[in-house]
């Protein structure tokens, strides 16, 4: 299946997305935050490097995509759905994504939430949680890093950009 992302968007993207995504990730898992220093240097990696692999229309659509989720991730922190750490990385990746993968993405994120909510779960009860006792996540009765997921999905989505074919 090809993406409408293209492989020198991702491959550029990649390396700067990929230690952000890992940040996230570490950080909900121990602390349950989502930092607005993470989400501002991902916005960051859009805003600076989109402008060489895209044309400007299509980079100010994109950008337009942060706006967007940035209004549909505050309304959701106001009802208490997510938290708003997530509700902002979610607007922070948003410009990475091609409209025309919206679809696969909304898929990717939907298998690799269910897969991380089941293994942080699994972790939790096993004796891998003495690798890690402190973390914040395995404390909060109800409250799920949802970091995890986001983080994952992001950097899944430009990996598989990476390697696709053409």
């Amino acid at each position: 299946m090809a993406l409408d992302l293209t492989r020198t968007e991702a491959w550029l993207f990649l390396p700067f997305v990929l230690p952000i995504c890992l940040w996230v990730i570490w950080s909900d898992l121990s602390r349950m935050k989502i930092t607005n220093r993470a989400n501002l240097a991902l916005l960051l990696v859009f805003v600076t490097l989109g402008l060489f692999v895209m044309p400007l229309e299509g980079y100010l659509w994109r950008l337009s995509q942060f706006a967007i989720m940035l209004g549909i991730g505050i309304l959701a922190n106001m009802i208490g759905l997510m938290g708003a750490g997530d509700s902002k990385f979610l607007a922070a990746a948003a410009p990475f994504v091609a409209p025309g993968d919206y679809g696969l993405l909304i898929m990717l994120l939907t298998a690799i939430t269910f897969v991380a909510v089941l293994t942080h779960r699994m972790a939790k009860h096993s004796a891998l949680r003495r690798l890690a006792p402190d973390w914040e996540s395995w404390h909060r009765t109800g409250k799920f890093p949802f970091g995890l997921a986001l983080g994952s999905t992001l950097a899944c989505y430009l990996v598989m950009g990476a390697l696709q074919s053409g």
